[in-house]
């Protein structure tokens, strides 16, 4: 927790142990934290983030392809209505569309990524500052037992 505790009255390291633990069960009660379940909580929302991630990225593979099918299938229709090279235009439309398909998919993915990083990101501060109150109140219990604290 990176909280330093010194004894200004000659307290024992023994006595110190006791005050620490009753202060800190003190500043669980007060402030419904507990950093280390927050600690635990901490590391599973990044896992989920990661794979969160992972799945936006799995989301996009084939874009690219489907589009092309698509695409072709269009470019067929119109050359066959324009009486024209109907493999040339479903050539044309299969590129077409695998470009715009991959294009599309590609910005739905950043959108996607900057929205789960962003709820990342505002559950960390949110953490954060669980983390801040919980070391004021454990820090109000030892200077009322005569430590010197410092965080």
């Amino acid at each position: 927790m990176e909280v330093y505790v010194f004894p200004s009255k000659g307290q024992s390291s023994s006595q110190q142990s006791r005050d620490e633990s009753a202060c800190y069960t003190w500043a669980v009660q007060n402030t419904g934290t507990d950093p280390f379940q927050l600690q635990k909580e901490q590391q599973r929302q990044q896992q989920q983030t990661a794979e969160k991630k992972q799945q936006i990225a799995d989301a996009g593979k084939g874009a690219g392809a489907k589009g092309a099918v698509g695409g072709a299938a269009a470019g067929a229709l119109i050359g066959a209505i324009a009486h024209e090279s109907v493999g040339a235009y479903a050539a044309w439309g299969a590129l077409a569309g695998a470009v715009v398909t991959r294009r599309r998919t590609y910005e739905k993915q950043v959108q996607a990524t900057q929205q789960v990083q962003q709820q990342s990101q505002q559950q960390a501060q949110a953490t954060q500052q669980e983390i801040g109150n919980f070391k004021k109140a454990f820090s109000v219990g030892l200077e009322a037992k005569d430590y010197l604290v410092k965080y």
